[in-house]
This record gives C-alpha cells, sequence and structure tokens, in this order.
C-alpha cells in the first residue's frame, strides 16, 4: 500500500477527530480501555480501513527502505515513527508527527478483542501481523506493544518472506552433520545471540534444510511465530504460544505425543523450559533452540546457572551428553553501511564434554580457538577474518569482539 499524501492526510483528520472524542478527564488504562472498547467498535469500515492503509503503508515504506524494524507512540518517539536501517534507529520526517492519543488509537485498531485484554491485563503484548502489498505479496511481522509513561508504543520487525539459503552460511561439514537430521537423529543445538542477532533466520535456513532433503515430521513452538514454513519434505507444525499452546515448556512437552522428529524451541527463556529442553533431547529427539547469550561459554554456563545450586551437577552431566553444537552469532556493520554476519561455532568434542562435566567451562574457549579441523571458530577468529576480507574495520572488530586482548592480538598477527 502506497503512502501517498492524500492517504496521510485522510489518516490524520480521521486520528484527530477520533482523539477529540477522548474524554479529558481519563488517563492511562481508562483512556486506552475506552479507546478500545468503546472509540474504535464505533467505526465504519472506511474509517477502519483508512486506519489499515496506514500502518500498511508505513509496513510498505520499511520493506522497501530494507529497514528490520518500525517503532512508533509513546513519549520515546518524539511524535513520529521510527525505522531501524542496518542496525541503526533512524526518525522517518515525511510521515509526519503525531500525539500519543492517536499513535495510541493507530495501535489499538489492529488489535483482536482477546489481544486488547490481555494487554490491558498485563501491560504488554506479543503478536503478529500480516499485510498484502499491492502486488498481492503476503508480509509477516513480529509485533510488540507495551506501555510507555501511560501511552502505547509498538515495536515491529519485518520478517522475510523467503529463508536464506543454508549454503549461504558457509558452515563447515562437521557443523552441516549436527545439524542435518540425515545425519544426527538426537541431541540439542543452540544458536545464540543477542536481540537483532539474526537466529530466527539462521534456525528457519536449518529448518528450511531439513524440510528440503528428509522425510521427518517438524514441529515449532515459538512465541509468535514468525516465518512459516511450506511442508516440502516433512510435515511442519507451527504451535504459537498462547494461541496453541500455554507456554514453550507445556508445548515442549506436548510435542513428545506427536511423534516428532525436530522440536524447535523458540526461547529457551525460564528454567522450565530449560529443563523441558533438556529432557526432550536426552529422550532421543532432536531439539533446537535459542539463548540471549554472545559466547558457546556463556550459553553453557547460563544453561547451568538456570537451575537450583542442588541439580547443577546433574544438569551439567545431562547437558555434556546431549549437547551437540553451539552457533553464537552477532550482525557487525560492514565499510559500506550494511550488516555482515559474524559467529562463533563449537562442536562438541571428548575435550569440551569433559570440561563440561568437570566444571571447567573456562577451557573451553581455548578448545574452540583450535578446533578448526572439527568446524569450531571463535567469534574472535571470524572477525579478524572479516577485516582481512576488507569487509570491516578494525574498530568494528575489537567493538564487536567478546575476548578484547585476543582480537588485539590477532590483529596485530594480521
Amino acid at each position: 500500500m502506497a503512502l501517498t499524501p492524500q492517504l496521510l492526510t485522510e489518516a490524520k483528520n480521521l486520528l484527530q477527530q477520533l482523539t477529540a472524542q477522548i474524554p479529558r478527564a481519563l488517563f492511562s488504562m481508562e483512556k486506552q480501555m475506552f479507546i478500545g472498547n468503546e472509540l474504535l467498535p464505533g467505526l465504519d469500515d472506511k474509517q477502519k480501513m483508512t486506519l489499515r492503509q496506514l500502518l500498511n503503508g508505513f509496513l510498505s515504506e520499511l520493506r522497501r527502505v530494507e529497514a528490520s524494524d518500525i517503532d512508533f507512540g509513546g513519549l520515546g518517539c518524539k511524535k513520529m515513527v521510527w525505522f531501524r536501517i542496518h542496525g541503526e534507529k533512524k526518525a522517518v520526517p515525511q510521515f509526519g508527527q503525531y500525539e500519543n492519543a492517536e499513535f495510541d488509537i493507530l495501535i489499538q485498531s489492529i488489535l483482536l478483542g482477546r489481544q486488547k485484554q490481555e494487554l490491558y491485563d498485563n501491560r504488554n503484548l506479543d503478536f503478529s501481523y500480516t499485510f498484502t502489498d499491492d502486488n498481492r505479496v503476503l508480509y509477516r511481522n513480529r509485533a510488540n506493544v507495551a506501555f510507555d509513561l501511560n501511552s502505547l508504543s509498538l515495536n515491529m520487525r519485518a520478517i522475510n518472506i523467503a529463508t536464506r539459503s543454508y549454503d549461504e552460511y558457509g558452515f563447515d561439514q562437521f557443523v552441516t552433520q549436527m545439524v542435518h537430521l540425515a545425519y544426527t537423529k538426537e541431541g540439542l543445538i543452540l544458536v545464540t545471540g543477542i536481540t537483532g542477532s539474526g537466529k530466527s533466520t539462521t534456525l528457519d535456513s536449518i529448518v528450511d534444510l531439513n524440510n528440503r532433503t528428509v522425510n521427518s515430521h517438524i514441529i515449532i513452538i515459538a512465541s509468535p511465530i514468525e516465518f512459516v514454513h511450506e511442508p516440502k519434505k516433512c510435515i511442519v507444525r507451527h504451535r504459537e504460544v498462547g494461541r496453541d499452546t500455554l507456554s514453550f515448556k507445556m508445548g515442549t512437552i506436548e510435542a513428545l505425543r506427536q511423534d516428532p522428529d525436530i522440536i524447535i524451541i523458540g526461547e529457551m527463556r525460564d528454567p522450565d523450559t530449560i529443563m523441558a529442553a533438556l529432557e526432550v533431547a536426552d529422550s532421543g529427539h532432536k531439539v533446537f533452540s535459542t539463548l540471549h547469550t554472545s559466547s558457546a561459554v556463556e550459553s553453557i554456563d547460563r544453561i547451568i546457572g538456570e537451575v537450583a545450586t542442588m541439580e547443577q551437577d546433574r544438569v551439567r552431566n545431562r547437558l555434556a551428553d546431549i549437547l551437540r553444537c553451539v552457533i553464537s552469532q552477532k550482525l557487525v556493520p560492514t565499510l559500506d553501511g550494511k550488516r555482515v554476519l559474524a559467529k562463533e561455532i563449537m562442536v562438541m568434542t571428548p575435550s569440551i564434554r569433559a570440561a563440561i562435566k568437570n566444571n571447567n567451562t573456562g577451557e573451553i574457549y581455548q578448545m574452540i580457538n583450535e578446533g578448526k579441523k572439527f568446524g569450531m571458530i571463535t567469534i574472535e577468529q571470524d572477525l579478524a577474518n572479516l577485516y582481512l576480507a576488507k569487509k570491516i574495520s578494525v574498530n568494528t572488530a575489537v567493538n564487536f569482539a567478546n575476548n578484547k586482548r585476543r582480537i588485539q592480538q590477532l590483529l596485530k598477527l594480521a
């Protein structure tokens, strides 16, 4: 949907008219509930379509400029719409300025009744939003609505309409054997990184690799569901937390009764989900999940540290037995203003397994550093390679390294 001056004017006038109908005595939650329960239900179809076209116009422009995220609403956005373009947040002044109440109306106009109630109850809402552009291409977005000083703020992240080819990652054959069901039928594989580091994209590429090449059953448990995989050689089931299952933990346990070959757990965000993932992997299934950690060693320590002290020895031994591979990644700004993937890869070897069981995880970094023949690489080695390939600057390599001393040694050698 193109954002024409006429559409911007019509939508702005409508939002101003609706804002004028909000009683001035209402604040905070009462105001939001008035908007959602009394104001918006009174709109006719044309008015609803105008608001929907305005948001879809924002999202169409987001796709056109290759932005990853859109933000608006709340005090923090200074009455403007913002995009994240190649890692940087930038305001989009050509969209105009909007009062907080106008953004409140626009945000709530796309929510279902049950979603509004969840937002009122929890002060936060995760959901997915789809729209079709003028060429009838369907786009999906991951969305979050939160309260910001009594007003609503929204973030949406664009979900790719096609998976990235697994071959583009350049993973070693040892890594491919770990993630491919044809070679390894069981075990836990982790994809880790901070928010926005491309973890979901990497997981989708791995799912697509298996979907294209083996006859199996894949169950994806996520909050929310992002990329929807078309079944190819696999049955692929998508279960959204809150809609199709009550929690990551419940979805993981329920999956055991559904005859899966591969279980994708969108995020191991709490001890219950972590323990459920370990138990499912220990039962002989192939499990993939993500963590918000920046290295393989940190990922191992995080899992063990999430459980009670008396349970840590048991979890440490179980993790050592079932863990197969950890892929930690970052999206790093390039010299041409875009971003490139830098990754650290740990593949389980007898030495690493022993280090985990003996609580000597501090030794693992050096094992990864010396494990090239097994397809392993540290984030510092990969950053140094990107610098030598003239893709990133020296400062970028240092800034994104976990081990500053090690990256400086590598760059001096280079």
